[in-house]
């Protein structure tokens, strides 16, 4: 493994397990883009490597054979990438794109998390191999927990409101404002209701959030945003809470809505893709654009204790199928595959 000390520090060691690093690693960007395309081949010859995997979605080396990653879908879809308007994050996600359409071109096999993404990525980069398959992320094992028993909406008040927590970045395609408005509607209509909001945050993004939050909250009464918190801190958050929110319109394999699944929370999410193949029936779905559409699915939730009690169950049995074991199998399987096709038509040859 070649990557920075912050990286390598967190890999147990092991027998079987090659360490390397290199100052460059802890420049900027283009810095390391010059090592990997003048380095990285000739040292993996060096250290007799069979096959090169770079699970960042670009690489720069002619070394082959090479497996890559699809993770990011903002650089690839028009309408979220015009929410940054003119701005370094624009530019920064055009040459994204540019280097992973090359990259996704060249490699010798590709990875996908979900149908959905691999479907985008087909239809934005036309490449010629069939070598690719798709392999979901895990979950965590610590985010595990069994659903809770659901009460009434009569079982909360002011003083002990229904809890509803939404995790994720503050940014242009997450649409917390909206979730804001949302959730001002819902007190409206008399439900005890109190958000919390764990990220960090894109300023841009923060500020409009600011801006809602003061508008429809100035004193703090049912909206609290203590900004990013540590991961090993996270799933106490889940625990802590009632309904989980997901309303991002542009992902790829989200791993919040995979560990509110796994709480064993009811899930209001998103009706974006690819959120509806990962919590397929276990969840009920909203336009994250519309404030309305977000209240009245959440209205759905808190006024059912039999509708949140079944969706948790489902989401929870769902949560299992996403292994971090299983994805370990999987992908040195396609990995092992990708070599051996290589090999063969290099004997071809």
């Amino acid at each position: 493994i070649w990557s920075s000390q912050s990286t390598l520090s967190q890999l147990e060691d092991h027998e079987w397990l090659v360490k390397r690093w290199d100052p460059i690693f802890e420049s900027n960007f283009f810095q390391r883009a010059i090592w990997q395309y003048k380095k990285l081949g000739k040292l993996a010859e060096k250290e007799g490597c069979d096959l090169l995997f770079a699970p960042g979605g670009s690489f720069l080396t002619d070394y082959r054979p090479i497996v890559t990653m699809c993770r990011n879908m903002l650089p690839f879809q028009w309408r979220e990438l015009r929410r940054f308007g003119l701005s370094p994050i624009t530019i920064k996600l055009l040459l994204l794109r540019r280097s992973q359409s090359r990259s996704f071109k060249r490699a010798s096999g590709i990875i996908f998390l979900t149908r959905y993404a691999k479907n985008r990525i087909k239809k934005a980069v036309p490449y010629r191999h069939n070598k690719d398959t798709i392999i979901p992320h895990g979950i965590n094992a610590r985010f595990f927990h069994p659903p809770r028993p659901q009460r009434g909406v009569n079982h909360y008040s002011e003083k002990k409101p229904l809890r509803l927590l939404y995790v994720s970045k503050i940014d242009v395609y997450k649409h917390q404002w909206n979730v804001v408005q949302a959730v001002s509607l819902l007190r409206s209509r008399g439900y005890p209701v109190m958000l919390t909001l764990i990220g960090s945050s894109y300023k841009p993004a923060l500020k409009r959030l600011t801006q809602t939050i003061s508008q429809l909250d100035p004193h703090g009464r049912f909206v609290h945003y203590p900004g990013s918190i540590p991961f090993t801190e996270l799933d106490s958050c889940y625990t802590s809470t009632d309904i989980c929110l997901f309303a991002s319109s542009c992902e790829n394999l989200p791993n919040i809505l995979l560990e509110g699944m796994a709480s064993g929370l009811p899930i209001a999410c998103s009706k974006c893709g690819p959120m509806p193949e990962v919590l397929t029936n276990a969840g009920i779905y909203f336009d994250p654009e519309k404030p309305q559409s977000i209240a009245n699915t959440l209205e759905k939730l808190i006024k059912s204790p039999q509708l949140r009690t079944q969706k948790s169950h489902a989401a929870f049995n769902k949560a299992k199928e996403y292994s971090w074991e299983q994805c370990a199998d999987r992908t040195f399987d396609f990995l092992s595959k990708v070599l051996s096709l290589h090999k063969e038509a290099r004997n071809v040859s």
